[in-house]
């Protein structure tokens, strides 16, 4: 099948249709080590559940890039 009929034929499928022929095109681009991607997925869910327990404070986007610009002022 050419690439152009197989898009007209996709462009039709329901959203959840198109969203994974979507979702498994952009992994095939992507591929990763699934070691890599779980030790992400870890620090990820370490992360969330010390924002979740409050062990640590978040901050806003604004307020970071303040604190870039001035350590870059400098």
């Amino acid at each position: 099948m050419k690439t152009n009929a197989l898009m007209d034929e996709i462009i039709y499928l329901p959203v959840e249709e198109r969203a994974r022929i979507a979702e498994a095109l952009l992994q095939s681009f992507n591929l990763q080590d699934e070691a890599i991607t779980a030790a992400w997925l870890s620090v990820a869910n370490r992360r969330l559940n010390e924002v979740a327990s409050s062990q640590v404070q978040t901050i806003s986007g604004e307020q970071v890039f303040e604190r870039i610009r001035q350590r870059h002022a400098r």
